[in-house]
């Protein structure tokens, strides 16, 4: 029951908000800057003789800074990572993917027809000459090979017939697609090798891109894991397909989680050890121990039930921003569906808020289904927490209520069961559809700040 007192957050950075402005504004500026390096070296004169060789030149260009940006999205820079929240930025990571992409084949397509205009030759014949005969292009084809690949399987179709494990695999070929895809650009791309500055801007854009992969998604997690050492204390049967794991380690102190953040997991227990999960906190951190609380989806997530004492767990993160780092008092309202009250109860645990002024509204599909009932107890009797249980099946319609209240206005009833939703910094998890239902009606009954975190991939 320790795991649920109120432990004060350890002295994390808070993000400016201007950052956020910030970054969107180098991201489309790395676009102006590529535009304007291409009308610099005569793309639009170039236009006036024939329009397919340097607008192949331009797609080329603006479908390679999109490649890089996409990879730095996914970098795990800490700093983006607090900025954005990890769900805008993997929405963010497919929009600019599907983009690339397609610029990528106007690219192929324009320069083909360009150059087979100019040497008239057919199509396909040109293709195969460019191909084989020019600078990188064989390591371009292959990488572009390799990006279809994983433009294909990231289709909502293709995803839904997809274990995670097995998508996230064949995902990491993009890395490897990107890498080979570009250096032709290097070796033979005009507007590469005729402009310094153009060279300036490139190498610093592949230098950060695979730097950042480098440091952010090798060093820093392997740095961590090294440092803190994490092992398995104990596991404990929340009952109903949930499992919480107790983890112990070295100078947890110093580690920089806050309550709500969650990481990805790999416990070293056997063959599949190298898939990684995301769990949240669902307790408190710096208490000396870390505790996740996981459901059995049937995705992997039932082997942790069988986890023993003394099995080596390997992080990466921590990533989120359902933190408390932008609260500053006054009253809370949390709303919970399922296996999303983990990092809502750890956030109890660690906000501080005045006895009365913290409501949590759980909803869950039976009484047998409601985790941790005798720390939520503990809440309401030694903090002042408001607990709402709202049971049984969801309702028939887009709504956060259960089907007993299918007929209830969302916004009413969320004002009747949390009358100071008014003002008040709103925390919800739980999944896609239900997190949007309760979003909008917190926003519609006058709520302050609304955090929310998708975790679906």
């Amino acid at each position: 029951m320790t795991t649920t007192l109120a432990v004060p957050a350890r002295a994390v950075r808070v993000t400016p908000r201007w950052w956020v402005d910030a970054g969107g504004a180098v991201a489309w500026g790395s676009l102006l800057v590529v535009t304007a390096l291409w009308v610099a070296g005569g793309g639009v004169r170039a236009t006036a003789e024939s329009w397919t060789d340097p607008l192949g030149r331009l797609t080329g260009l603006l479908a390679s800074d999109l490649l890089l940006l996409q990879v730095l999205l996914m970098a795990r820079v800490p700093v983006v990572e607090r900025a954005f929240g990890q769900d805008r930025l993997a929405r963010w990571h497919r929009w600019t993917g599907f983009a690339s992409f397609h610029l990528m084949l106007a690219h192929v397509v324009l320069i083909t027809v360009g150059y087979a205009g100019a040497a008239h030759v057919n199509v396909p014949a040109e293709l195969w000459d460019l191909v084989v005969d020019y600078p990188g292009m064989l390591l371009a084809a292959a990488g572009t090979l390799l990006l279809v690949l994983v433009v294909v399987t990231s289709m909502r179709a293709a995803r839904r017939r997809l274990r995670y494990e097995s998508w996230h695999l064949l995902h990491l070929y993009a890395y490897l697609g990107v890498g080979l895809a570009l250096p032709h650009q290097l070796w033979t791309g005009t507007d590469f090798v005729g402009s310094p500055w153009s060279r300036v801007y490139w190498w610093t854009l592949y230098v950060a891109s695979a730097g950042a992969v480098v440091l952010y998604r090798l060093v820093l997690p392997a740095w961590r894991n090294w440092r803190h050492r994490l092992v398995v204390d104990r596991v404990v049967s929340e009952g109903a397909g949930l499992t919480s794991v107790y983890l112990r380690g070295q100078a947890l102190d110093r580690l920089p989680v806050r309550a709500g953040q969650f990481f990805q997991w790999r416990f070293l227990d056997g063959p599949g050890w190298s898939r990684a999960h995301p769990f949240s906190l669902s307790a408190t951190p710096h208490t000396g121990v870390l505790r996740i609380t996981v459901k059995d989806l049937g995705d992997g997530s039932a082997r942790v039930a069988g986890l023993r004492p003394g099995t080596r767990a390997l992080i990466e993160g921590p990533y989120g921003r359902l933190t408390g780092e932008r609260y500053t008092g006054g009253p809370v309202v949390m709303l919970a569906c399922g296996i999303g009250v983990t990092p809502l109860l750890a956030l109890l645990g660690e906000l501080s808020y005045a006895p009365g002024q913290a409501t949590l509204i759980y909803r869950a599909r039976n009484e047998a289904e409601v985790a941790f009932r005798a720390e939520l107890d503990w809440l309401a009797r030694h903090r002042g927490v408001r607990i709402v249980y709202l049971l049984g099946p969801r309702a028939g319609r887009p709504s956060w209520l259960p089907a007993a209240l299918a007929g209830t206005d969302d916004v009413a009833a969320l004002r009747h069961y949390a009358p100071r939703i008014a003002g008040s910094h709103v925390y919800v998890c739980g999944p896609d559809a239900w997190t949007a239902a309760a979003r909008n009606a917190a926003r519609s009954a006058g709520a302050g700040p609304v955090h929310t975190e998708q975790f679906a991939w």
